[in-house]
């Protein structure tokens, strides 16, 4: 009988992606725990398979993107994604690049809000499927880098625009060039994610904040994350025509889910929208 100690076996590209949905609420993890979540060809083919299955299901409403075990993701397979690609050729390198590019620009539109659930070690191209979530919470003992200087290449695949895009400018610059870690807690800092939280208690966070996005209206979400990428690249005057214009169009696709927010407000004195959400689940009178 060898000793010699035996291979993990390959995953099964299906396996590469778990989830579970609860209430209205998509549980969908990195399943390559063995890899730290590092993403390769296969997980990005079948993470593009779920989050597209999800994404018009009438029983979801909140997205939650976490990893299996004890990491978020350590970024992209060095092995499978850079050198077997690269042994293959150039349409080899770009094929992979498109479904994974593909893939987490996809989730920066999702129709509905999406929540980073950063639990562990979240390194380089991990940042791609960080920024593609409208809102990120971290465990404080949650792990973030930029390591790629310190094996000699850019932070590339999006990594670095969304370090600049995050971060102040001097702070982008310190994490690229230094390749040190930060913990949650620095990350919520910086602004990489919007809050750090102790381990334990990190999805009874998530959760609460996903029931509270659950209570709103899913036409003005879905309005209010585009409108808040696209404004970002836009002068003052043209943000703000096209909010007018995005107003417009949500109008007319719930132009009764307005009225029944108004009505509540103004004339039933049900709720504030300062404090609460309206109650989405009534209809306005012509409706009834």
């Amino acid at each position: 009988m060898s000793n010699q100690p035996q291979a993990p076996t390959e995953r099964a590209e299906a396996d590469t992606v778990a989830c579970s949905v609860s209430d209205g609420i998509a549980w969908v993890k990195f399943n390559r725990p063995e890899k730290r979540n590092a993403m390769n060809p296969k997980l990005n083919r079948q993470m593009l398979r779920v989050i597209e299955e999800l994404e018009f299901r009438s029983d979801v409403g909140v997205l939650v993107l976490s990893g299996e075990g004890a990491a978020w993701s350590a970024g992209m397979d060095l092995k499978e994604y850079f050198r077997e690609n690269e042994a293959r050729g150039l349409d080899a390198i770009r094929q992979a690049q498109r479904e994974c590019y593909g893939l987490w620009r996809r989730l920066r539109w999702y129709q509905k809000p999406t929540i980073a659930m950063v639990n562990g070690w979240c390194f380089g191209g991990g940042y791609t499927p960080l920024f593609g979530c409208d809102l990120a919470f971290a465990a404080e003992e949650a792990q973030f880098g930029l390591s790629e200087v310190n094996w000699g290449i850019i932070p590339g695949g999006g990594a670095t625009k969304i370090a600049r895009e995050l971060l102040s400018f001097r702070r982008a610059m310190y994490h690229a060039l230094m390749g040190e870690n930060i913990d949650g807690r620095t990350a919520a800092e910086w602004g990489l994610v919007n809050e750090a939280v102790p381990l334990a208690q990190l999805q009874a966070r998530v959760e609460q904040v996903a029931r509270a996005l659950l209570a709103k209206n899913p036409v003005a979400l879905k309005a209010t994350k585009d409108a808040i990428r696209r404004v970002g690249e836009m002068t003052y005057d043209n943000a703000e025509d096209y909010l007018v214009r995005a107003q417009e169009a949500a109008n007319f696709h719930d132009n009764e889910g307005r009225k029944e927010g108004m009505k509540q407000f103004i004339d039933d004195k049900t709720y504030k929208p300062g404090l609460a959400a309206y109650d989405k689940s009534k209809r306005t009178e012509g409706k009834r």
